[in-house]
């Protein structure tokens, strides 16, 4: 029998929930108002304290604005949220309505290959700009491990994990607080479709010698080179994912009309 931990949820953080993914769907449009504390405590059979918590977390996330006694307002997400709900925004709020267990929202999932084939390279550039020759040993010892465990791993969903831990390391090496945060959502956002992913993905995550190359550049401080591989690494399988995901759709509204 396969048990999976049993993960512990405050009730406002199931408030928070709900009303986010009324938010990120359209369903409570930018500018409409809220109910109460009051009724939305009586609505969702919670207390007034938990409802007044999980609206204090939806205005820190740019999704509402809180002014005290006045009526909460619904914002509009695209101005004033963060990367924080990439997340959310990736598997479609709707998609328990629709009877199925989750579903990529396509423009989205685009939206993320498109950043990440952008700043990989340029991430790439700035590790071999900024390694630490006093700290290069350590570099080159944690990335001949994640290339030897990259040569010998067959499963697809953990030569994954192993690629975003490489890329984790040159993301530090990059020394950039912004590619940092990015990087930390991105991986946020992309957790959760690692599996239906690993087909696409496996020529890029299979390509040791292009993590090879990569690696090579960085640790030799060649940013040029640097950048040219992690593009050639890259590039490939965003592409592919982008056409599948621009087929998918092309196929989705066909079905549709």
């Amino acid at each position: 029998m396969a048990l999976q931990p049993v993960v512990k949820r405050s009730v406002s953080a199931d408030v928070f929930e709900q009303i986010a993914a009324d938010v990120l769907s359209g369903e409570l449009a930018p500018g409409s108002t809220l109910p109460s504390e009051r009724q939305l405590a009586e609505a969702l059979g919670v207390s007034r304290p938990a409802v007044r918590e999980a609206l204090q977390r939806l205005a820190a996330a740019g999704l509402v604005a809180v002014r005290q006694g006045d009526a909460t307002t619904v914002l509009d997400y695209r101005r004033g949220a963060g990367l924080e709900i990439l997340p959310r925004l990736l598997i479609r709020a709707n998609a328990r309505d629709a009877g199925v267990a989750s579903a990529l929202d396509v423009t989205v999932a685009r939206s993320i290959l498109e950043t990440r084939l952008h700043n990989g390279p340029k991430v790439a550039e700035l590790a071999a700009q900024r390694v630490d020759r006093a700290d290069i040993a350590t570099l080159r010892t944690e990335l001949d491990r994640l290339l030897a465990a990259l040569a010998v791993e067959s499963d697809l969903v953990a030569l994954q994990r192993h690629a975003l831990e490489f890329w984790d390391h040159l993301v530090d090496t990059a020394d950039s607080i912004v590619f940092r945060l990015m990087f930390n959502m991105l991986g946020a956002a992309y957790e959760p479709a690692l599996a239906a992913l690993a087909p696409i993905m496996s020529a890029e995550v299979g390509n040791t010698d292009g993590y090879r190359e990569l690696a090579a550049a960085v640790l030799a401080g060649k940013p040029k080179q640097a950048a040219r591989s992690a593009r050639a690494l890259l590039e490939p399988a965003t592409l592919a994912l982008i056409h599948a995901l621009d087929s998918a759709e092309s196929a989705t509204e066909k079905d549709l009309r």
